[in-house]
């Protein structure tokens, strides 16, 4: 479960996406042009400490991005090559906010959902006393099998960004995080598992993220 606040963001998601993505080797679009954020979802954090939330946005009539962020109260130790930046929150406080590619938190809530067939996070907001759902703007649901396993992800995690996707190792998982959702072509493994959305006009399941092991060649002996 997300809970959502109604709060002040200084400086805002969008301020905070538009300074940061053109920077990225993976960017496509008009760097000077307005962000236009078209739909995001969430996934959980298991210990309720870390906001995981997936964006995609275009600027002007460039492709549509994928840009997964985790907002912290407190730095991600060994994380500096992933931060964002820092933004105030109004009911939070100070927030950290990383490229989710480094954070472990993504790592392991995307490989879960990816290898379990799970979904992303139901959405509430605090309302006279009770939670009131709210509808997420996209839709993201995994390929797999409900209880198979899922390795913890490392906290060492190296990234590549290449061909319009940041692939990611960690420990004994190999993500592939789509980064460009127009126009690039990425071919799962027959034994990897996938993580699929929908949102406004996207009634078709678009492929996100690709999760598999990493795979070791032993020398002869």
């Amino acid at each position: 479960m997300a809970l959502l606040y109604d709060a002040v963001l200084r400086p805002s998601k969008s301020e905070i996406i538009a300074g940061w993505v053109p920077t990225q080797s993976w960017f496509a679009g008009d760097a000077a042009a307005e962000v236009e954020h078209v739909a995001s979802f969430r996934f959980d954090d298991p210990e309720g400490e870390v906001g995981v939330e997936t964006h995609l946005v275009r600027f002007g009539t460039g492709p549509l991005l994928q840009v997964p962020l985790t907002y912290r109260g407190a730095p991600l130790a060994g994380g500096d090559d992933w931060l964002v930046g820092t933004m105030s929150h109004s009911v939070l406080g100070d927030r950290w906010i990383y490229d989710a590619t480094g954070d472990p938190v993504y790592l392991g809530a995307t490989a879960t959902a990816a290898l379990t067939g799970g979904k992303q996070a139901d959405q509430f907001v605090q309302g006279d006393g009770e939670l009131i759902p709210v509808a997420p703007t996209a839709s993201a649901v995994g390929s797999g099998t409900p209880g198979a396993p899922v390795a913890a992800p490392s906290s060492s995690i190296s990234t590549v960004s290449k061909a319009g996707t940041t692939i990611v190792t960690a420990g004994s998982l190999h993500i592939t995080v789509v980064r460009v959702l127009d126009g690039t072509a990425v071919t799962p493994a027959a034994d990897a598992a996938t993580l699929r959305g929908a949102w406004p006009g996207q009634s078709t399941p678009q492929l996100l993220v690709v999760v598999s092991a990493v795979r070791t060649t032993e020398e002869p002996g």
